[in-house]
């Protein structure tokens, strides 16, 4: 019997702003534990709070990359409930009058296939502390510093059907989010967290008629908390949709909970049993007025926006001359299409420079579980070795060590360049003599070569390029080494 998979999506995005939403105290990451909390984020006798106008002008940013509805009145709330890193006993939030309506995200699948995915809203919120459970011989610790820092939670319509989608989701969401600056989109500090509520059903399922459409029931659904990676979202998903199914088909029933994923073990567990709304006790927040944004201030808003992902897409296409894929990787977070800009205009190698920071810079920050604005190697510095392939200074594969040896610190292309000897030969003379020794040291092949027709041949030609460039320690310029090779060969 087949199922399907029911996913939706709650995003806790951190806004990039410098002070918390209620208060001046700072949101800078990393500081040491609880000496970024003041009274007013504790919520002290005698404290009010003064929304930050920032806050509102990012919430409205996004509500207007996503073609949202942004509603010119907004409410903040007080959602109760007690949780140690929660010393207020309430978070500041917005329920019934979001700031951000409708909207949609199409995301792009592996097929090559479009999907819409529905945004129900997205409203402003505080973000809670944090709970430390290491280093705490059986107990926890309780860090304040990222209480009050301002969240939008994002929340999606249960429009998605595979982990695979929920990904291109989560993706899409990070590069549009990421492009036009509201946040900066480090998952490994918690700048954003998934939540995601997953559901199965059978695909032969009854429907109903509702209000002049067909539907179909959902399943139960459990919400797994604070995924933050792609990774860990892909894996969460497939995990708790196998356990439903394998539940479900054992003649048991799913609960309605909250789960916690463990992406070390790769397991999960039930947290808590999920809450509903009226459990939070919400009620207007006393202490703040409603939000109200006119129509002026939102149209200043939407021209100020920077350029969003999918026409800097189209532009890399048209500008560089790059092909869709490229320019998708390229564009899908805006360090990155910045740090690709500076490589391209500098060297004057649109495409080449495309294939280094796609190739081995990419490979390079992963594998040191780098961001690109980590990266030890600078793009004008990029930039400065694809200048001296482009030149035939150096080989591409000279160039491989010159990139190692730059992203160690021992300096710029040139100077390592010259440090090390590493400048390609491209005297004729001198590659002349290489191309003699090796063809007088392997007449066995110089004769295989002459008789064999064209397949063999380049697999011939393939094997004295390779020990001229041994014997050239690599420097011999592979254009004249062919060129003069194959006036030797045929000669």
């Amino acid at each position: 019997m087949e199922w399907e998979t029911v996913i939706g999506l709650e995003v806790h995005m951190q806004l990039a702003t410098k002070t918390k939403i209620f208060s001046g105290s700072s949101t800078e990451f990393g500081a040491e534990p609880n000496t970024q909390a003041n009274a007013i984020d504790l919520a002290m006798p005698g404290t009010l709070p003064v929304l930050n106008e920032q806050a509102v002008r990012y919430a409205i940013m996004f509500g207007l990359a996503i073609d949202a509805e942004i509603n010119p009145r907004s409410v903040f709330e007080r959602k109760n409930y007690f949780y140690p890193d929660l010393p207020k006993g309430y978070q500041t939030t917005q329920l019934a009058e979001p700031i951000v309506g409708r909207g949609t995200i199409d995301i792009e699948l592996s097929d090559g296939t479009t999907k819409s995915v529905r945004i129900h809203h997205a409203h402003l919120e505080e973000d809670a502390g944090k709970s430390l459970h290491e280093d705490f011989a059986g107990q926890s610790g309780i860090d304040l510093n990222r209480a009050g820092t301002p969240l939008i939670e994002i929340v999606t319509e249960p429009d998605m059907r595979s982990a695979e989608e929920a990904v291109a989701f989560a993706k899409k969401l990070h590069s549009i989010v990421t492009s036009i600056g509201v946040t900066d989109g480090e998952m490994s500090q918690g700048s954003m967290r998934f939540d995601v509520n997953v559901s199965v059903r059978r695909k032969e399922e009854d429907g109903f008629w509702k209000t002049g459409t067909w539907e179909r029931p959902f399943g139960t659904r459990t919400e797994t908390k604070n995924l933050n990676s792609f990774r860990f979202i892909e894996e969460a998903i497939k995990l708790e949709a196998r356990r439903q199914i394998d539940l479900i088909e054992d003649g048991g029933k799913v609960i309605q909970e909250t789960r916690l994923y463990d992406g070390d073990k790769k397991t999960s567990r039930a947290m808590r049993s999920k809450e509903e709304a009226n459990d939070y006790r919400y009620f207007p927040c006393p202490d703040l007025l409603p939000v109200e944004v006119d129509a002026e201030t939102i149209e200043a808003i939407r021209k100020s926006l920077p350029e969003l992902p999918n026409a800097k897409k189209q532009r890399f296409v048209e500008t560089y001359g790059l092909s869709d894929y490229d320019a998708g990787v390229l564009t899908a977070e805006r360090a990155l299409a910045d740090f690709y800009e500076i490589v391209a205009k500098e060297s004057g190698e649109a495409k080449l420079a495309a294939n280094w920071v796609m190739g081995e810079l990419s490979a390079q920050l992963n594998k040191d579980d780098l961001s690109i604005a980590k990266s030890p190697i600078a793009a004008k510095q990029l930039a400065g070795l694809i200048a001296r392939i482009k030149d035939n200074t150096i080989s591409g594969k000279i160039a491989k060590q010159v990139f190692e040896a730059m992203w160690s610190g021992e300096g710029d292309a040139d100077t390592i360049i010259e440090k090390r000897g590493f400048k390609q030969v491209s005297d004729t003379g001198a590659i002349e003599k290489i191309v003699s020794d090796i063809v007088d040291a392997n007449p066995e092949q110089v004769s295989q070569y002459r008789d064999a027709d064209e397949g063999k041949r380049k697999k011939l030609l393939g094997f004295f390029v390779g020990q001229i460039m041994k014997a050239s320690k690599g420097q011999a310029n592979p254009g004249v080494v062919n060129e003069i090779l194959l006036k030797k060969l045929e000669g």
